[in-house]
């Protein structure tokens, strides 16, 4: 189960402390125009080492393309600045590892710490990467970046678009008008908030948490604007289970909700109704008067942004003793060495945006055989 998509998928490789993590996509068309300087920009957003606010590892995360691109002067026999297209075969990459502290992890050989896979996976495997996680590292993520980045160039000429951003971290919470969200606000600080007086406290509180060896969980939002009605399928291929599973897959996501969500579920339905409007200057001559239904109804895309949220829990590794048993089944007292994030949320942000563009196109490519 290391592939996502069905018709656009990532197959991801790697381990955290291994020699390099990769991926092989599949189900790119050919002809796609590629920037790869844009491609490097996305993986330097989730990068660690970024500030104090997150793990002092500092890996490039210089991506390499094995395959799948190539630059069209090569194919036209000519010369002058490279046009990287896809071919329409498989696209594999890698992105070495060189910042590895594996010494770090030496004591967690025969420990599971509590709140991570460590005892997950011995029990399913019967053996474990114990350097940083291994597998179940959040560092696997960033093949999906790549898969992500590529996706939401090649939807790009379509008027696709998508804007993550952090919506709250501890108890911060701020509300947010998801269509007023640009880029330059999300970048404007290392939060990822668009609303800098509430950046400014959540950055405070993650630097409090981490003094006293502490970490704090938030939530994430994500607004796809663009979207053309009639995408996802019904019953089992519903555009927000598709969503769901992909924001789930998401190391330490714990929830998550579109559109009114489950605040919904605390009102009326004449509260939550979502009327539709005649819009003659819309291309679907319709619009909804409040987009309660976040930009779904019946699995399906009705043309609205898609507006959802997910939730990620404080990270379980505390710099501080805690409690937890061996290998053998004995109590312990486990003191956690190595760098890690006080906060996962700002470097989710853009792995929410990746998952958010492999399911979206993967749900596009598959639509295409839905009518003639």
């Amino acid at each position: 189960m290391n592939t996502f998509g069905t018709t656009y998928t990532l197959t991801s490789f790697g381990e955290s402390h291994g020699p390099a993590l990769g991926g092989v996509i599949d189900g790119m068309p050919a002809g796609v125009h590629i920037d790869l300087d844009n491609l490097q920009a996305a993986l330097n957003r989730r990068r660690p080492g970024q500030s104090s606010l997150t793990t002092a590892r500092n890996e490039p995360d210089k991506v390499q393309i094995l395959s799948g691109i190539i630059d069209a002067n090569v194919c036209a026999g000519t010369s002058g600045t490279p046009d990287y297209v896809t071919l329409g075969t498989p696209i594999g990459f890698i992105i070495p590892n060189t910042s590895q502290h594996s010494n770090d992890y030496e004591n967690l050989r025969n420990t599971y710490r509590p709140g991570h896979a460590d005892y997950t996976y011995q029990a399913k495997y019967g053996i474990r990467d114990h350097r940083g996680g291994g597998r179940a590292s959040a560092r696997e993520t960033a093949a999906r970046i790549v898969a992500g980045a590529l996706a939401m160039q090649a939807m790009k000429p379509s008027g696709i678009e998508i804007r993550a951003y952090t919506r709250a971290i501890g108890g911060i919470d701020t509300d947010i008008d998801p269509m007023a969200v640009t880029t330059s606000l999300i970048e404007a600080n290392a939060v990822r908030c668009p609303k800098q007086s509430a950046a400014d406290a959540m950055e405070a509180a993650i630097l409090k948490a981490k003094g006293r060896g502490d970490t704090l969980g938030g939530i994430v939002e994500c607004v796809i604007t663009g979207m053309p009605a009639g995408i996802g399928d019904p019953l089992a291929g519903k555009l927000q289970a598709l969503l769901a599973q992909a924001m789930m897959s998401i190391p330490a996501a714990k929830g998550f909700e579109y559109g009114m969500g489950f605040d919904g579920a605390t009102r009326q339905g004449s509260q939550v109704i979502d009327p539709w409007m005649p819009a003659p200057d819309d291309p679907r001559g319709i619009a909804a008067a409040a987009n309660n239904s976040g930009g779904i109804q019946g699995g399906i895309s009705n043309g609205e942004p898609i507006v959802m949220r997910v939730a990620f829990k404080p990270v379980a590794t505390l710099l501080r003793p805690v409690q937890t048993v061996d290998s053998d089944h004995r109590a312990v007292t486990l003191e956690v060495r190595g760098r890690h994030d006080p906060c996962v949320v700002p470097r989710a942000v853009p792995v929410v945006e990746a998952m958010a563009a492999i399911t979206v196109f993967d749900a596009l490519l598959r639509n295409r055989a839905a009518r003639i």
